[in-house]
This record gives C-alpha cells, sequence and structure tokens, in this order.
C-alpha cells in the first residue's frame, strides 16, 4: 500500500474527527476509537492485529497515568470542598498585598491549576475572584482573565493534569523533569496573562456584584486549613517525583543503595499522588469525616470522561505508530531539525485546537500523530521529549473560543456577553500560547 495512500487516510481521519467531536457533538472517547481501528483496516492491517493494538494501546496508557488522573481529581475535589483552595488565594494575597489582587488571582489559578481542571478550578475559584473585584474595585474582567490565564497555564503545561501527563506517557518523557519544565515555562504564560488582563481587560467595564465578600466566604467555609497544610497536597508529590528525577541521573547523586530506592519508591508518580491524596484527607474538618466517601466519589466520576478519552488517545497512537508511514513521515520531516519539528507540532495542536476546542484532546492526539516521529526529528533527550511535550501545550492554547467549553465557563461565571469573552479569553489564550511557543522555540535552540 502506498505512503500517499496512507498518508490520505490520517489527514481524512483527522478531518473527520474534527467534525464528528465539534459539529455533530460525538464524544471524542467514540470518536477516537472508531477512527483507531477505520484507519488501522484502511491501512491494511488484518482485523485481529486492529483490535489488539486499539485494546493494548488503550490499556498501555492508561497502565502508566490512569492512577494519577484519578488521584489529581481526587485531591482537586478536596481542596474545593474544604476550603483549602480559598486558604491558598489568602496566602497569595498576603504576600502580594491586595493592591496586587489582580496578580493573586493569576497565581493562585497557576497553582489550584496543576492538580484541578481547568473548567472546575475556574467555578471553584470565581466567588474568590468576584469579592477581590468587588474589595479592589476593580473590573470582573480583569480579575476573571488572570485568574483563567493562571489555570489555563498550568492547565496545558504541567502534570498531574490529564493532558501534560498524558502526552509524557506516550513520548515516554520523564514525568519529574516535565513537571519541572513545566512549572518554569508556565511562569512567563501566566506573566502575559496578568498583563493582558490589566491592559485590554480592563477596558471591557463589568460590575463584580459579589455574593459573598471574602470575609462571608471564610464563614461559609467555617475555620479554614492552614496554609502549608492546604499546599501540601500539591506540593508534596511535586517534591517526591522532583526527588526521584534526580535520583535517576547517571551520576546517580543519590548513590545506588537503600536510599535511591526509597526515593524511587515514593517518587514514583502513583505512589506520590496516593500520598497526596491521603495528605488532603487530613484537611476535612471532624463534623465533614462522613462526606470522605462522598467527595472521593466525585472524584472519581469527574475523572471518568478524561480516562477515556486518554486511553482512546492512546488506541489512536497506537495505529499510527505500528503503520509504516511512522518512518516515511520521519524520512519527509527527518531533514528539518528539531526545532522546526517543534514548530510543527505546535502547528498541528493549535489547529486542533482551533477546530475542536479541546486543549486535551489536541494534546492526546497531536502527541500521538509526532510520537513516531520523534527520533528522525533528533529529539531523543530527556530535555527535548519535554520540550516537545511543551510546544504541543502551547498549541493547545491557542486559543480558546465559542466551541471551548472553558470559553464558555468563563465567560458565564464573569458575567461577559460573547464579545466581551472574545475580547478578553480568546485574546488571551491566544497571546498565552504565541508567548509560550516562543519561550519553548528559544530554549530548543540550545537543548534540544
Amino acid at each position: 500500500m502506498s505512503g500517499a495512500f496512507m498518508f490520505a487516510v490520517i489527514i481524512l481521519s483527522v478531518v473527520a474527527m474534527v467534525l464528528a467531536i465539534s459539529k455533530w457533538n460525538q464524544h471524542p472517547f467514540l470518536v477516537l476509537t472508531i477512527i483507531a481501528v477505520v484507519v488501522g483496516l484502511l491501512c491494511g492491517m488484518d482485523t485481529e492485529t486492529v483490535i489488539t493494538t486499539v485494546k493494548n494501546g488503550f490499556g498501555n496508557i492508561l497502565a502508566s497515568i490512569g492512577i494519577v488522573i484519578l488521584c489529581g481529581t481526587i485531591i482537586g475535589t478536596v481542596l474545593e470542598k474544604t476550603g483549602a483552595a480559598l486558604t491558598m488565594a489568602n496566602s497569595i494575597l498576603k504576600v502580594v498585598g491586595k493592591k496586587n489582587s489582580v496578580l493573586t488571582m493569576g497565581l493562585t489559578g497557576y497553582v489550584t491549576g496543576i492538580p484541578v481542571f481547568c473548567d472546575s478550578g475556574f467555578v471553584i475559584l470565581s466567588p474568590i475572584s468576584r469579592a477581590l473585584a468587588s474589595q479592589s474595585n476593580i473590573s470582573l474582567a480583569v480579575m476573571a482573565t488572570a485568574l483563567s490565564g493562571g489555570l489555563y497555564a498550568t492547565h496545558c503545561l504541567v502534570p498531574p493534569t490529564p493532558g501534560p501527563i498524558a502526552m509524557a506517557g506516550t513520548l515516554e518523557a520523564d514525568l519529574g523533569l516535565t513537571i519541572l519544565i513545566g512549572l518554569i515555562i508556565s511562569i512567563p504564560a501566566t506573566a502575559v496573562a496578568i498583563l493582558y488582563a490589566k491592559k485590554v481587560s480592563a477596558t471591557v467595564q463589568i460590575d463584580a456584584n459579589p455574593e459573598y465578600t471574602v470575609e462571608e466566604l471564610q464563614a461559609k467555609y467555617g475555620k479554614l486549613p492552614g496554609v502549608l497544610h492546604s499546599f501540601s497536597p500539591i506540593l508534596l508529590p511535586i517534591i517526591l517525583i522532583a526527588f526521584k528525577s534526580v535520583g535517576d541521573f547517571p551520576s546517580n547523586p543519590l548513590g545506588t543503595g537503600m536510599l535511591k530506592t526509597v526515593v524511587s519508591f515514593i517518587g514514583n508518580p502513583v505512589i506520590a499522588l496516593l500520598i497526596g491524596v491521603y495528605l488532603s484527607f487530613t484537611l476535612i474538618p471532624k463534623e465533614e469525616k462522613k462526606n470522605t466517601l462522598k467527595w472521593v466519589g466525585e472524584g472519581v466520576t469527574n475523572s471518568a470522561g478524561i480516562l477515556a478519552i486518554t486511553g482512546a488517545g492512546g488506541s489512536f497512537g497506537a495505529i499510527l505508530q505500528a503503520l509504516p508511514i511512522a518512518d516515511q513521515l520521519t524520512g519527509m520531516l527527518g531533514n528539518v531539525g528539531p526545532v522546526a519539528g517543534i514548530l510543527v507540532a505546535f502547528a498541528i495542536a493549535s489547529c486542533l485546537k482551533l477546530a475542536m476546542g479541546a486543549s486535551t484532546v489536541a494534546m492526546i492526539t497531536t502527541s500521538a500523530m509526532v510520537a513516531p516521529m520523534m527520533a528522525g526529528l533528533g529529539l531523543t533527550s530527556d530535555i527535548a521529549k519535554v520540550l516537545m511535550i511543551m510546544a504541543i501545550g502551547a498549541g493547545s492554547m491557542t486559543a480558546s473560543h465559542a466551541n471551548d467549553s472553558y470559553f464558555w465557563v468563563v465567560s458565564q461565571f464573569s458575567d461577559m456577553n460573547t464579545s466581551q469573552a472574545y475580547k478578553c479569553q480568546t485574546g488571551m489564550t491566544a497571546v498565552m500560547g504565541i508567548t509560550t511557543i516562543i519561550v519553548v522555540t528559544a530554549l530548543a535552540f540550545f537543548f534540544a
């Protein structure tokens, strides 16, 4: 079977996927799974091989990251229910000062977006955003844009958010290094979002009309957990995973004995996130302990859709990697070099994001498409794999508009009409994505 025919099949499959998800409102899990099967059959794979490849692709990706996604969602649910998210916002506010309340919302989003899906994070934090906007006499559009940008940055770039962690699994990248670089590259993305909020969103006047003041929010939650306690379910797993990555350096900085064994065990993402889950349970006051099982159930339920989409993306990626098209794609792009390869991945992710609206689906699909080409592009080192993840994450930011559920969450919870949301949310996410790919490209010149 000719390479041209397989190219045509893959291109048409992506077009069909975009239409099915965005125009015909089909669930991404079903679309990705069916397209994986159809592509395999049309490209000459026998039926048993197609079925086996689809099942193995689904199972392999969830084997590496499924538990981590579940744990991250549970932690996020507990942070919301216990008022720990409010504690984090208050603590950041005390550090930066009330006159910097816009910075507070951006930083709060940056931290909260690590374990919490951006849509959920915005809903959780929007009452705080309203209260601070009223208290600071600032347009709600400014606060909402800063909060949205902070959440979006870590949502698209930092595990254990599902998209980045799925990409790390697909591209076989070091998770600790992905977290570390993601946290660093998320800083300029968040900074430009805050700047955009102050310069552009400030021209959109929306009254805060808060349901609660900051003081009333505190009263609503009762006695809030302490600052270190509130941050600990997020920070401790990240620290443990980072230590494992350090211990795995070829120079063996932690030696080769018991210390390295222990650090490697507790720094495994599964164990680290499980520790984070049980640490989050200590945030629950005695009178609410009866709700622990219910809250865990909510977290598990909320993660089901992401697990399904992630697994289906793994199936699609496994089919693509099994096809001889991988070698032909590598041959075509092998001479362009790692920097150009990173820019190609950014462009693919951007097109999928603009067409479908779903950042996570764009990340999972793009990483599956580029995985077979990584060696041919010269992107084989740990840092190169992470930079590819960051480039795809940047593309998945660019940009949030009317076909994106997050666009409507931000607009509806911030009293924006559609034109205001395009100005604040779409413009801001476009600037974030472009800023991020510029940073990633600059790093790729030196490290890829």
